[in-house]
């Protein structure tokens, strides 16, 4: 809660990357623009990437993104802290370093000005964290709270990495545990404990940074952060862009135990319910408990990357990974393509 008093989870329908559009709705409602043809855009909307990518010089690209939600947590600087780590991970997902970024702020006009405050600050500190600089931005009021960054940062042409370039054989490695979309939604039902809750947080607030730093030493051949549309809808692109289908051991996948705890009494947000429409034909989840599959389907605030990485550099980006992010997980690998996109085995 802020000093003011102010619980801004109670200001919102939605928690974080829950509040995001539906996938399957999102391409309906692109479905039919027309999208203007540059050589020099390398990734733009139409490859449903992270972040796009332009080509300024044989030796320089641009990365740029925009990512913002409404509050998930009731500290007005906290909330700031996971919204910008967010946005900056989609950089980090393409395999870029940030290096500018504006706000992007949506607050209640009668919002104290110490909680409006709060919010700026704990995103410019996650920005600074990242080597980057705040150049301002754009606000308006609104009867929701909501924050965000518009991101840009630079990579070789050479050396960006895709969703959609995963091979089989690759490994798949992930950088954070799951279930923070359900401690979100149980947090804001008055129903996680103090320990889960802060958890959650902690995950939330941990850039991608050591994560993309390790990753690009390596041959990586695929990366995408998992954040709203869930570890299997973001595995859905990764495998369909690919033209692969990814077998995860889902023994293997770190998830909060609290979160699976709340999945079994069904304290679920909304977008756990798209995700499993947008994606769950194209997942064969095998004997895969309910819950389980809930968590695989929870939208992630904030996620960690989901690396395809070829066999032969597995263990030592694995190795490297355990000592620098939150949770190292070897979870599963690409292979040759199926009937369908993910199988859980």
């Amino acid at each position: 809660m802020s000093e003011s008093g102010v619980r801004l989870t109670k200001l919102a329908r939605c928690a974080g990357c829950g509040a995001k559009v539906g996938a399957g709705t999102l391409a309906k409602l692109l479905g039919g623009l027309e999208v203007r043809r540059d050589p020099d855009l390398l990734v733009g909307y139409d490859k449903s990437d992270d972040a796009s990518v332009y080509r300024v010089s044989d030796e320089l690209a641009i990365v740029s993104t925009v990512d913002f939600f409404p509050p998930m947590v009731d500290d007005p600087f906290t909330f700031g802290q996971i919204a910008a780590a967010n946005a900056l991970s989609d950089i980090y997902a393409m395999g870029g370093e940030p290096r500018v970024a504006q706000n992007i702020l949506a607050v209640p006009q009668d919002m104290p000005r110490d909680d409006v405050h709060a919010i700026l600050r704990g995103g410019y500190s996650k920005v600074y964290e990242a080597g980057a600089v705040v150049t301002g931005g754009h606000s308006i009021f609104d009867e929701e709270p909501k924050y965000g960054l518009a991101v840009t940062g630079f990579v070789r042409p050479d050396r960006f990495i895709t969703n959609s370039a995963a091979r089989p054989g690759d490994v798949l490695l992930l950088t954070k545990p799951l279930g923070v979309g359900i401690m979100n939604t149980a947090v804001k039902a008055g129903m996680a404990s103090a320990e889960g809750a802060a958890r959650a947080v902690e995950i939330m607030t941990a850039l991608n940074r050591s994560a993309r730093d390790a990753m690009v030493k390596y041959d990586v051949h695929a990366a995408t952060d998992v954040t709203g549309f869930s570890l299997l809808g973001h595995g859905t692109e990764m495998a369909e862009g690919s033209g692969v289908s990814l077998e995860i051991d889902v023994s293997a996948v770190d998830i909060l135990p609290e979160a699976l705890e709340h999945a079994r009494m069904g304290l679920l947000p909304e977008g756990m319910y798209r995700n499993r429409e947008f994606a769950g034909e194209r997942v064969d989840t095998g004997s895969t408990p309910l819950e389980v599959c809930d968590a695989l389907f929870d939208p992630q605030t904030s996620g960690g990357l989901l690396i395809a990485v070829s066999e032969r550099d597995a263990d030592a980006l694995y190795a490297e990974l355990a000592k620098c992010v939150v949770s190292a997980q070897r979870i599963g690998r690409a292979a040759e393509k199926r009937e369908k996109a993910v199988y859980l085995l």
